[in-house]
């Protein structure tokens, strides 16, 4: 079905240690699914495959229709700019650009002009409540305020998918809570799918499934 997540027998090995063997997980349009597990069972080695940024050593990777195993590099970056959103722990904002650049950064890599794209990031610099912050430098942000922009920039594009990796690892509960809500929100309201990986079961709980990564597969939570 288009807009799905279809990962089929995905086999990893790392430094001789077999991480995933046959590992497979389906996910639908507007889902949010959260990934628990132990450190070291390769919870953000999964999201990395599924981004295309590392290669299995066996299974097939499919977005919205889109087979990644086999693409090239260059189909590969294509691909992340026009369907990807990717959510990091440690935010990831580039310093040397405002917030609303860092905002409007994927749509001008996908060749959106500079005011339109300025024009997108602004609304949605708006959303997550910093309109008014658009013309500060990151230096100048919370942590809270941080990780807001960089939910901003992941789905300002309109990514058929968005992976966050320990999203709310470097925030307080109470931003947490309102970062954790807004992305959930965000992401079914315009139709994405959401793979997050975290160690909080709080984090968790704004997931519609919830699964664990342990012996090399996905098992329900």
């Amino acid at each position: 079905m288009t807009g799905q997540l279809e990962v089929a027998g995905l086999t990893k090995r790392l430094a001789g240690r077999e991480l995933f063997a046959g590992l497979t997980l389906t996910m639908a349009a507007g889902e949010f699914v959260a990934v628990m597990g132990e450190s070291g069972t390769g919870k953000s080695t999964l999201l990395n495959l599924i981004a295309g940024l590392e290669a299995p050593d066996a299974g097939q990777i499919t977005v919205a229709g889109q087979v990644l195993n086999g693409l090239d590099d260059q189909a590969l970056t294509l691909w992340r700019r026009r369907a990807l959103g990717f959510v990091f722990q440690s935010f990831h904002i580039l310093p040397h650009l405002s917030v609303g650049d860092n905002v409007a950064l994927p749509l001008r890599l996908n060749g959106q002009g500079t005011l339109a794209a300025s024009a997108i990031a602004l609304e949605m610099l708006g959303r997550v409540g910093l309109a008014a912050r658009a013309a500060s430098m990151p230096t100048e942000l919370s942590g809270g305020e941080m990780q807001r922009v960089a939910i901003a920039r992941a789905l300002v594009h309109r990514p058929t998918l968005v992976l966050a990796d320990e999203p709310t690892g470097n925030l307080d509960p109470d931003n947490a809570t309102r970062v954790l809500a807004f992305l959930a929100e965000q992401v079914r309201e315009q139709g994405a799918m959401c793979l997050m990986v975290t160690h909080s079961h709080q984090a968790a709980t704004v997931a519609d499934r919830v699964l664990r990564l342990a012996n090399g597969g996905l098992h329900a939570a």
